[in-house]
């Protein structure tokens, strides 16, 4: 009996391709896999890569390139790391991407670095009206504007741009705060690194300060309130009441952001942990020589600064403003709110001086008809 030869090379030949699919199935791939290849050819196009399927794997130059990389780098035989992007494309071929495979290495160090609560260096390369942007290896990061240490507060878009910006090109600690791989977030904080350093400075700086002490610090933000002034390590709360002498309205009215300013310690908590300063006290008083400029019964002229049911204060000079009781308006003028107005200038006389309280009354019933005529004539003849 004899054997049909071409039946046994075709079953062969099934045989084969059927082993050739189970090895296929056995090595399935999927895109977002990751794998390692051997470098089978590396021209200007590309690299052409076996990873042991039915189809070798095509690396563009572009993907090559994103990793800062060029095709002259890949030599024929080495081993690479690459993602599956597809299957199957136009011409049949299995497009693959070495960058991907690199920036997967970085999210894997990035969760070890946020596990591991450890802080690295990073190089900041851009910045945006929001934060700080830095390079991860392949992968790109962002430190939100609140994470950026010693960024003033209360800036408006434009400045806080201008003070981010002058942090292109440094390179600072960091500590990693997210990792989503899925959104492609990766976010880093300053502030975290260097709070165990600034922590430090800080007990040692209080340890140091003393009231009375005068300090050199940097405002970093203002508040209704006052101004935080940056002690190097610690901060410190200047009251609006201990900016000047005379009445501020606003900090921004004496200080911004940024500034770079010599600071008195005028009280201490005590845990030491909130710090009083002072800028007035470091200027001098203007209260000290009130007696040697003015006296009882003087007539001067003043900017009213405020009015109130119960009268009315006005600026004399600088730090000097006097009361204006309503029980010192002219006989039938008992609110006045209806008779001053806030910057008006008005001519009063001087009816009593307190240099230590710091108070000096001021009356407009005691000005005669003929003085006021007098001073207006005056007003209106500077004014030609």
């Amino acid at each position: 009996m004899h054997r049909d030869i071409s039946l046994d090379n075709q079953g062969s030949e099934l045989d084969f391709a059927a082993l050739l699919e189970k090895s296929f199935e056995a090595n399935q791939l999927r895109p977002g896999d990751i794998t390692t290849g051997t470098i089978l050819s590396a021209d200007y196009q590309g690299l052409i890569v076996d990873v042991r399927w039915k189809h070798d794997g095509f690396v563009s130059r572009q993907d090559i390139e994103r990793m800062g990389m060029d095709m002259s780098e890949f030599v024929v035989n080495d081993e690479i790391d690459v993602v599956v992007i597809r299957l199957d494309d136009i011409n049949g071929s299995l497009i693959l991407s070495a960058s991907q495979a690199r920036q997967n290495e970085d999210w894997k160090r990035a969760e070890q670095l946020q596990e591991a609560d450890e802080a690295f260096k990073g190089l900041v390369n851009a910045a945006n009206k929001g934060g700080l942007i830095v390079p991860f290896g392949n992968l790109r990061g962002f430190i939100p504007a609140s994470h950026v240490v010693d960024l003033p507060r209360s800036l408006n878009d434009d400045d806080r741009l201008k003070y981010l910006e002058n942090l292109v090109g440094k390179e600072i600690s960091l500590k990693v705060i997210e990792v989503n791989r899925k959104r492609r977030r990766l976010v880093f904080s300053q502030r975290n690194a260097e709070r165990e350093t600034r922590n430090a400075r800080k007990e040692i700086l209080l340890g140091e300060l003393k009231e009375g002490d005068v300090r050199e610090g940097v405002v970093s933000g203002l508040c209704d309130f006052g101004a935080f002034v940056d002690l190097g390590g610690a901060d410190g709360l200047i009251h609006i009441s201990e900016l000047a002498w005379h009445r501020v309205r606003h900090p921004s009215e004496v200080v911004n952001p940024g500034d770079k300013v010599k600071i008195y310690i005028l009280h201490l908590d005590d845990n030491g942990k909130r710090i009083g300063l002072s800028l007035k006290r470091l200027q001098d008083n203007p209260w000290q020589a009130v007696e040697e400029r003015y006296h009882i019964g003087q007539l001067v002229e003043g900017i009213v600064s405020r009015v109130e049911a119960f009268g009315a204060f006005v600026n004399l000079d600088p730090g000097i403003e006097a009361l204006l009781h309503v029980s010192q308006f002219p006989e039938g003028q008992s609110d006045p709110r209806r008779v001053l107005y806030e910057g008006q200038m008005v001519l009063s006389r001087i009816i009593s001086i307190e240099a230590e309280k710091q108070r000096l009354g001021l009356s407009l019933k005691d000005v005669s008809d003929g003085e006021l005529a007098q001073w207006k004539e005056q007003k209106a003849a500077a004014a030609n």
